[in-house]
């Protein structure tokens, strides 16, 4: 029997950053060159973000200084161990908060999961979140627990496999999944035109999903991968001494537009792009999603729970695609209609799904 996405859940810091803010805060930084004085109005008014959420308070420049702004305003680069430190505070609290939402939603008892599969790439620690999903939600000291690290803004869907390999051998499973990202610890001031674009864009939040052998939903059809080898240099994630560092350059978008098209159509099969009512695509950037439309010949309408994520939420990395699929069926599917899931990440990797609508 086919993996089932029963119910998906969400959560978000309760701070809000509105976009003409954040980007009054960045433009204003002491020691910004031209270059970025240039570049940062520019990536923020064309981002099509309205606004974004943040664990980090000080990012809003109406709230108390801290460890990220000094009390003149200046943004301060704190060491990765110190953002680490703020990951293994506030990182949990969405993890369970998008976990009970989609427990809730899926209208299941929290000691019937079997499976618990975490998903982040923002932050470490151990114990893990997943051990506060465990405790908080009341699941079973027994639960499997599985977590995927440091994958980037594709790593739901190697999540989503995992899901469907465990509901599909043990009819009787039920999964677990959750994406919780904090990418705005990584932030700081720069004149580097890759962090002025991940200043601009990322956000932070967490999304989960209840998967289970057959059952309402969206019925788990099938998975692809491509690694576009061009683009390895082009998306990265990398560890420095002062947060982690996003390579996200501005050849990424005409990657993406050149390649996404072959590496969706093992899904396809016999049928055209344009056939397919609903695609949630990652929200990677506007750019990304103006290459993937055209890419695919897709109307407005295919594409529109993207469009809302990113104006709503920005890029919140691996748990965006999963607001995108949420986005999409509280917009209404009828029974049977097929939706096409995908992401970008690091190496260039596109993943991708198919999914079905099925009401009953």
């Amino acid at each position: 029997m086919s993996a089932t996405i029963r119910a998906i859940g969400t959560a978000v810091p309760t701070r809000t950053l509105d976009q003409p803010a954040v980007r009054d805060l960045f433009v204003g930084q002491p020691g910004l060159g031209r270059l970025g004085q240039r570049l940062v109005p520019a990536a923020f008014d064309a981002s099509a973000v309205d606004h974004r959420h943040t664990v980090l308070d000080e990012l809003d420049a109406t709230q108390p200084s801290g460890a990220f702004r000094d009390d003149d305003g200046a943004l301060r680069s704190p060491s990765t161990g110190t953002r680490n430190d703020r990951y293994r505070e506030l990182a949990p609290a969405l993890f369970v908060a998008a976990a009970r939402d989609a427990v809730d939603r899926a209208g299941i008892a929290p000691d019937s999961v079997t499976h618990v599969v975490t998903v982040s790439c923002t932050g470490f620690t151990q114990p893990g979140p997943d051990l506060d999903i465990v405790q908080q939600l009341g699941l079973r000291r027994t639960v499997f627990r599985q977590h995927i690290g440091f994958m980037g803004c594709c790593a739901a869907f190697p999540a989503l496999r995992i899901a469907a390999a465990f509901a599909e051998s043990d009819p009787a499973a039920v999964v677990l999944v959750v994406c919780a990202e904090l990418c705005t610890l990584h932030v700081r001031a720069s004149d580097d035109p890759d962090q002025i674009v991940a200043n601009s864009v990322f956000g932070d939040g967490a999304a989960a999903v209840v998967v289970t052998a057959g059952g309402p939903g969206l019925r788990l059809d099938a998975f692809a991968t491509t690694v576009v080898h061009e683009g390895a240099s082009e998306m990265a994630w990398n560890i420095g001494d002062e947060g982690f560092e996003m390579v996200l350059s501005t050849a990424v978008p005409k990657l993406v537009g050149a390649t996404v098209a072959e590496a969706v159509a093992p899904l396809l099969g016999s049928d055209a792009a344009g056939t397919v009512p609903v695609w949630a695509i990652h929200p990677g950037g506007r750019a990304i999603l103006d290459r993937t439309q055209d890419a695919l010949g897709l109307g407005d309408d295919a594409i529109a729970a993207s469009r809302a994520v990113l104006r709503d939420h920005g890029n919140m990395s691996s748990a965006t695609v999963l607001f995108v699929l949420r986005e999409a069926v509280e917009a209404g599917l009828e029974d049977g209609s097929s939706v096409v899931a995908l992401a970008f990440g690091p190496g260039l990797t596109v993943e991708s799904a198919r999914l079905t609508a099925v009401t009953s």
